[in-house]
């Protein structure tokens, strides 16, 4: 038999100890998507260094399509994100370039680990630096939900967040919430999880239009795009969250690598086009972050896929984006250049590009970002990307 703590558990994601609310800016109209790319995504597949002129001698077996999207005169689009192409137009989509965490190995637990937590080593810390942010910020502006099946490492921690699937075939009959809600109604703790599950759930069904989708997330792009249109359809919600985060998987390409990412590529243009167009005009206020745990080798690995490396590729989009460029300290593509002679060298850590969407879009004062969220990276300037 389950018990109240898994129950609870189940319910909604609750805090360990008081929120305390610092001196943010106050609440407003931003939303902030992070989309978690899990697998570790080929970011010199998605965003190809075509004028590098050791470009196609280095990545070999592993250059991918030769039909390519100029962005400038060094990077190019994967047509897997073509959709993509009129948000680069409008300045509304970015690339943050040789970007990796502090992780400089190859483990998937460890780096997704270090990217969730924002800290140096792996298993530093319970909390995510997403869930830390959070208390530095209006209460309103701070309303997070985790849409899927668990609530992932990023999310975790003292800040209250709610979560929902939307993919959740069977729910339980109204009755039944009813009579557990009653019964603990004098519990604090579980008649506040309880109304937060049942808010997220109302919300769902409304996003939904009342109905169930009876899909699976990560199964087909299909399911992606349903998923990211009710989390689009929360976001807009006036009463919904302000900030929401998601799991893509399938990102692990160590065999026939192209046919796979044009379709992971593909599911994650469907994604942020979907959102898109469900925000209507909260997507002025909003901007999508899609990251990876770490990048993939520059050379392939003779089964026509290539094996975890280091540096990467992140991708943004929104409204409020300084978007239409792509952010790199370019280290090259020169044997002598390479990581261990085999990786992208990453010359940004993804903390500045944390550290700039928290500060600039989000409103979190930058001694709470110092102290609290990301305490070991006082030398590391935030990008400005708002």
């Amino acid at each position: 038999m389950p018990t109240r703590r898994a129950f609870l558990g189940g319910l909604a994601t609750l805090p360990l100890l008081p929120r305390v609310a610092l001196a943010g800016r106050g609440a407003g109209e931003a939303r902030l998507v992070v989309l978690i790319l899990r697998g570790g995504m080929d970011g010199l597949a998605a965003i190809p260094a075509v004028g590098d002129p050791h470009f196609r001698s280095a990545r070999g077996a592993a250059v991918g399509p030769d039909e390519t999207s100029a962005l400038d005169g060094t990077f190019a689009l994967h047509p897997g994100l073509a959709p993509l192409l009129p948000l680069w137009t409008a300045d509304e989509l970015a690339i943050v370039h040789a970007v990796g965490t502090p992780y400089l190995e190859r483990s998937h637990f460890d780096a997704q680990d270090v990217l969730e937590t924002g800290l140096t080593t792996p298993m530093a810390s319970r909390s995510g630096w997403l869930n830390r942010a959070l208390l530095g910020i209006d209460a309103d502006a701070a309303r997070a939900m985790a849409l899927g099946r668990t609530v992932p490492r990023l999310l975790q921690g003292d800040a209250p967040v709610t979560s929902a699937d939307p993919t959740r075939e069977v729910r339980p009959q109204d009755a039944f919430l009813a009579r557990v809600s009653e019964l603990y109604r004098r519990d604090v703790a579980f008649d506040r999880a309880m109304q937060d599950a049942l808010r997220a759930q109302a919300m769902l069904a409304k996003a939904r239009g009342g109905t169930e989708m009876g899909l699976v997330a990560g199964r087909g792009r299909a399911d992606t795009q349903r998923v990211s249109q009710i989390m689009g359809a929360v976001l807009a919600d006036p009463e919904g969250p302000r900030i929401a985060v998601a799991e893509l998987s399938g990102w692990d390409t160590h065999v026939g690598q192209d046919g796979a990412l044009t379709r992971q590529l593909g599911a994650l243009s469907d994604a942020i086009v979907a959102l898109q167009e469900t925000m209507g005009s909260v997507w002025e206020h909003t901007v999508v972050c899609a990251v990876s745990e770490f990048g993939r080798t520059v050379a392939g690995n003779g089964t026509g896929g290539t094996d975890h490396g280091t540096g990467g590729a992140a991708l943004l989009a929104g409204g409020s984006l300084r978007g239409g460029r792509v952010y790199a300290d370019w280290p090259g593509l020169a044997p002598s250049a390479l990581l261990e002679g085999r990786d992208l060298r990453p010359t940004t850590d993804i903390r500045a590009v944390f550290k700039g969407l928290l500060r600039d879009h989000l409103g979190v004062p930058e001694g709470h970002l110092e102290r609290v969220v990301f305490p070991d990276s006082a030398t590391i300037e935030a990008l400005r990307l708002v």
